[in-house]
């Protein structure tokens, strides 16, 4: 009788070794899609991008060519009478603060001491995506200084090329997954939507409490870009 047993548990481990072979017979329902996609034009994520960080009291500069950029960053650091910009050495910061006067710039390194960091004047970061639908701006963040360089001045720069524009969160996730995906990628992604913001209990909005006060967004290009 054992051996009967044995033989019957035998056989239903091997049907079930048979099916788990042979992988599933029927098709997965579809993904439910949360956030359609509308596939807007570049020009019209621009504008909501702006409309949209404009409502969570952040600010949009557009420049249709990187000339026009770097000659904007000037007039806004000197307008404000920031002296000491901070930015990660990445090939777009070093582009768009070329026609600063040197000193002016103050590369992260991984000795800076976070109360340096948040004596600068503002901080200066590149966006890997801006979703349009939010203001949002998606950063890239390779080391502890430049993720704090997200949150230490009080003021924060982001800039980031119309390519970077994206209409959603879903629209970006397959370039956001690859680039985690990446072996040599260390790090993490910053999402920034607007400047530091608070409340009390009687809704009174405070801004810079936990972060920058200022937010503000360089889009860089455009259908006559040079």
């Amino acid at each position: 009788m054992e051996r009967d047993a044995m033989n019957r548990r035998d056989a239903i481990l091997s049907r079930i070794r048979g099916l788990l072979a042979r992988g599933p017979q029927h098709e997965e329902p579809p993904v439910p899609e949360v956030w359609p996609r509308e596939n807007p034009d570049a020009e019209q994520m621009a504008q909501r991008f702006a409309a949209e960080l404009q409502e969570i009291h952040g600010e949009t500069i557009r420049c249709r060519s990187m000339d026009e950029a770097r000659a904007r960053l000037k007039e806004l650091l000197d307008r404000e009478q920031w002296t000491a910009l901070g930015a990660p050495d990445r090939p777009l910061c070093r582009e768009v603060t070329s026609a600063l006067e040197p000193g002016r710039v103050y590369w992260a390194r991984p000795d800076w001491a976070p109360q340096s960091m948040a004596e600068l004047s503002a901080g200066l970061v590149e966006a890997e995506c801006l979703l349009a639908d939010t203001g949002t701006a998606m950063i890239a963040c390779n080391t502890p200084e430049e993720r704090l360089l997200c949150y230490l001045p009080p003021a924060c720069i982001v800039v980031a090329r119309m390519d970077r524009l994206v209409e959603h969160l879903p629209a970006a996730w397959p370039e956001i997954a690859r680039r985690a995906a990446e072996p040599e990628r260390r790090g993490e992604f910053v999402f920034i939507t607007g400047p530091s913001r608070t409340a009390d209990i009687e809704k009174i909005l405070i801004l810079g409490v936990h972060g920058p006060k200022r937010l503000i967004v360089v889009v860089i290009g455009g259908n006559d870009e040079r």
